[in-house]
């Protein structure tokens, strides 16, 4: 996620940092120069001249532009629902936590302490699922998180995060049975496990549903031969004008088009993404000093206006 103040004046316009131009550079440096090209020739391919007005455009431009802002609001609602569902595992954690140490009662002396290591667990989740939304590897966060020895079990799973969470469902059953929390209670700690739940299969639904490729597709080339044949269609009125009117609209396609691609898919590691990591690190740092820890991680900060 990009993270930094609105630019102002002159920076407004060479801003690259959090800008889409770094991604759609190359095909809108081609089409500058296809249409620079064209206005030199005047629109004559091999003494053929490609005859196009601007009626065609017209007709076209607006129909795709709708297109290409329906499809950026679908983006955007997958988008702004990943960021609910975020901010739902937040809230829920914090919850857990004090339901935890507040309505479990401490074990008698001897006994282990089941509710660190439940507290602890739902800071595991969080990286596990963050994990698996991203594809990556490292599994050092949640290793850390849980009870010695339970991570090769939790390892072999199909669902990492599916497993902690029955890890935790079964200390509270335990904790049940051996009386150290009322039936009331544990239904109300059993609510916010499932509600844990429940974001993380819609965080999976996002992830495993992408928009049709059909439509990114067709929507992809209509753009494409938009801006690509543009040139031939205002160079016999704009002349030498023509690059620079094309460069805007291209500028503007080209970049509805690769935005709606970079916010479709909300837990990526692209500069847009949600900063699923920076999360997961203020998630652990609230259940940790709920547990009274003070050896604390710091929070993530941006890098180069970058929060991942």
């Amino acid at each position: 996620m990009i993270v930094r103040d609105r630019p102002t004046g002159l920076t407004l316009f060479l801003l690259m940092r959090g800008s889409i131009m770094p991604r759609i550079s190359k095909v809108l440096l081609f089409n500058i120069l296809l249409a620079t090209l064209v206005t030199i020739s005047h629109g004559d391919l091999y003494h053929t001249k490609i005859t196009l007005t601007a009626i065609p455009f017209s007709l076209i431009g607006l129909p795709l532009a709708i297109f290409l802002g329906f499809r950026n609001t679908a983006a955007y609602d997958r988008y702004w629902e990943a960021r609910k569902l975020w901010g739902e595992l937040v809230l829920r954690s914090r919850n857990l936590a004090r339901e935890c140490l507040c309505l479990i009662d401490a074990p008698p002396d001897g006994s282990p302490d089941l509710r660190p290591r439940m507290v602890r667990r739902a800071g595991a989740f969080c990286h596990a699922l963050r994990l698996q939304l991203r594809g990556e590897g490292e599994v050092g966060d949640i290793q850390a998180l849980l009870p010695e020895g339970e991570w090769p079990q939790v390892s072999g799973s199909s669902n990492r995060p599916n497993a902690i969470m029955m890890k935790i469902g079964a200390d509270l059953g335990a904790c049940l049975r051996a009386g150290l929390v009322n039936p009331n209670s544990a239904v109300a700690i059993e609510s916010t496990l499932s509600a844990m739940t429940a974001a993380a299969a819609s965080c999976e639904r996002i992830s495993n549903t992408p928009v049709p490729f059909s439509y990114t597709l067709l929507l992809h080339r209509t753009a494409y031969l938009y801006c690509f044949l543009l040139p031939f269609g205002l160079v016999d009125t704009l002349g030498f004008m023509t690059p620079v009117v094309v460069a805007i609209v291209a500028y503007t396609f080209f970049g509805l088009d690769a935005l709606g691609d970079e916010i479709e898919e909300p837990f990526g590691l692209l500069p847009n993404d949600l900063p699923l990591e920076a999360m997961c690190r203020g998630i652990e740092i609230g259940l940790r000093e709920a547990l009274g820890e003070t050896d604390l991680p710091a929070p993530l900060q941006a890098v180069d206006y970058c929060l991942m």
